[in-house]
């Protein structure tokens, strides 16, 4: 017979990790809980009381108070104790739910998508195999489906949830390669690699297009000088006469252009190329067409300015990001395709995971689709936000960004003081410099200390940019809580910073 120290023991090994995971029972279910009050009391204490879009600390001093915390302990802390120093990360973290904070593409996210966090992290599925995400993998798929129809790439259209435009620009030129290899010369990457004529292979897009088009050239193994720069008009958008020109030229020189990237939204302007030209241009040459829509995708909810995206439906594949205009938080994006038979360029199938016998019985694997293995459930986020927000209030609040950038611009292009790039911005992105007229030089260095000592001090945060080699600062406004009355706060408060410091300056000088 066992003796009572030896039973003690078993009952001790049975629950002593209990209180440490959601379990049946009580001990787990009761620790989530107060866990979960103890941090929602820390958030709200930190991030809703917030009084600026940032602390104003220096980098050095910040990077001191996180060298000073305990990364791990020997035998734990209470929950209470390590969440003192997650306020400090917090207090000291951008707060992008301030209306002052407008300066990247970088959302406040939604009430419901933060529940759907909550759902997400405590129900951890991981969307590649069926059995590690079964209820999930529907639903994505789901979601990618009505993603497709909305934008009207047709009945064969698929896709997957991604990490952000990063993942989704990098399959796009992947699969993009791959097909274009199979049809030029009957090779297949994927078993041979690069053929040997891979040298000729060019991709073309705006000069103003997001870097991770260069970036995805270099990891495909055709180099940042395989990707051709069109020039843009004076509205950021690519030059349809340049890109004929290109062509030509590409042409005469015994060159292969395989892919011609559309940008919806570039990162400074907003700017959203001639889609429906390009995807004619892009017909009539045999290129694949990208779209990049990371940013003005989310057009495709907008009651006002939906028509912008006509001629997105005809691409070979789009990127879209959730974490922008979506207001999802990070990370939430997707890659969309026209013709779901290309995803057999990126499909492989591991015994352990996603065997090929159950692709004949039908079910569903979404790794079949993705570079990633493991993935979260992002898709819930905007399941729950699309549901509890609704079409019409997602319009609503995209076409109030829009109208506010274009009624800004327009009051700094009737000032003295402002010199505004797009002074008839597409989406919600206004460039601009403090430039006054009493003023006749260095106005970058002048713009960049105003940069600095606006989020110094706690009171905005903006971007700076630069534009035919000179400086500029730049709002974003994503953030529909954002009313007139604060930009016009705002610029009255650059306006008299710029003069303060340029007074400052030249009592120094």
């Amino acid at each position: 017979m066992e003796s009572n120290s030896q039973m003690t023991t078993v009952v001790n090994l049975k629950t002593k990790f209990d209180d440490l995971f959601i379990k049946e029972g009580m001990s787990g279910h009761d620790a989530y809980l107060q866990a979960i009050d103890q941090t929602k009391k820390v958030v709200a204490d930190v991030l809703v009381q917030a009084r600026g879009p940032f602390s104003g600390e220096t980098p050095q001093m910040i990077q001191r108070a996180v060298k000073e915390m305990k990364l791990a302990t020997e035998k734990g802390q209470p929950l209470e104790v390590v969440l003192e120093d997650v306020a400090t990360l917090l207090l000291h973290s951008i707060q992008v739910n301030h209306k002052a904070c407008i300066g990247h593409l970088h959302c406040p996210p939604l009430v419901p998508a933060l529940a759907a966090e909550m759902v997400i992290s405590a129900a951890n599925q991981s969307l590649d195999s069926w059995d590690q995400s079964s209820s999930a993998t529907y639903l994505e798929q789901e979601l990618i489906d009505w993603l497709c129809n909305r934008l009207g790439l047709g009945e064969n259209a698929d896709g997957t949830f991604t990490s952000g435009g990063t993942q989704s620009n990098y399959m796009g030129l992947l699969l993009a390669r791959d097909a274009f290899c199979e049809k030029q010369w009957n090779w297949n990457v994927q078993k041979k690699g690069l053929p040997p004529e891979a040298r000729r292979l060019r991709i073309l897009c705006s000069e103003a297009a997001h870097f991770t088009v260069e970036k995805s050239a270099s990891q495909l193994g055709l180099g940042e000088d395989a990707v051709i720069l069109v020039s843009t008009d004076r509205h950021q958008r690519m030059s349809l006469t340049d890109l004929k020109e290109k062509l030509r030229i590409l042409k005469a020189e015994n060159l292969l252009p395989y892919a011609l990237v559309g940008t919806c939204g570039t990162t400074d302007f907003g700017s959203i190329d001639p889609l429906l030209h390009m995807a004619k241009a892009a017909k009539e040459n045999g290129l694949w067409f990208h779209v990049d829509a990371a940013y003005g995708g989310a057009l495709m909810l907008s009651h006002n300015d939906h028509h912008r995206l006509r001629g997105i439906e005809q691409a070979d594949s789009i990127t879209a990001d959730f974490h922008k205009l979506f207001f999802q938080p990070i990370s939430c994006g997707a890659f969309l395709l026209k013709e779901r038979k290309q995803f057999k360029h990126i499909s492989y199938h591991a015994d352990y995971l996603n065997p090929e016998q159950d692709d004949e019985e039908g079910l569903l694997h979404l790794v079949n689709k993705s570079v990633q293995t493991t993935r979260r459930f992002d898709a819930l986020k905007l399941f729950m936000s699309l549901r509890a927000v609704g079409l019409d209030r997602f319009g609503e609040m995209i076409d109030h960004t829009i109208e506010l950038a274009r009624k800004t611009a327009q009051l700094m292009k009737e000032s003295r003081f402002f010199t505004v790039i797009n002074a008839e911005p597409e989406i919600n992105a206004v460039v601009f410099r403090y430039e006054p007229s009493f003023l006749k030089n260095n106005f970058d260095a002048l713009n960049k200390q105003i940069h600095s000592e606006l989020l110094q001090g706690g009171k905005a945060l903006l971007a700076k940019t630069m534009h035919e080699g000179e400086l500029y600062l730049k709002f974003t406004l994503l953030n529909p809580r954002v009313t007139m009355e604060d930009m016009k706060k705002l610029i009255a408060d650059i306006a008299e910073l710029g003069e303060t410091i340029h007074r400052r300056e030249g009592k120094s000088s």
